[in-house]
């Protein structure tokens, strides 16, 4: 990113002028966040939750987000799930072992009568 910003620009120890901003979305990783100092000086790091997000818009515009998300529940926000389990199955040794290891792409979908 860093070098295409600065593409034609003037040398400068501190990168390009050009700002760049960068997302923190979920917390997979709970590791420690380590930034590459290569991409210049201007440059702004913040977290994302949607709950914050969508407060911003009112009630009028977040029921028009669900509306448009029901209708397309089971295209283009299809979720994909690893297992389906029952809330008594959640609860043994071996579901909390695999389910706390979150892993990307391996969603659990709980079924409360299941």
């Amino acid at each position: 990113m860093e070098a295409a910003a600065s593409r034609g620009a003037a040398f400068s120890r501190y990168g390009s002028s050009e700002p760049k901003k960068v997302y923190i979305y979920g917390a997979l990783d709970l590791g420690p966040t380590i930034l590459n100092r290569a991409f210049g000086l201007t440059w702004d790091l913040s977290g994302w939750l949607l709950t914050p997000f969508m407060a911003k818009f009112g009630p009028e515009i977040v029921g028009k987000m669900r509306a448009r998300v029901m209708k397309n529940l089971t295209t283009t926000f299809a979720s994909h799930y690893k297992a389906k389990v029952g809330l008594e199955q959640m609860l043994t040794r071996e579901a909390v072992s695999e389910y706390n290891a979150r892993r990307t792409g391996e969603k659990y979908l709980v079924v409360p009568n299941g």
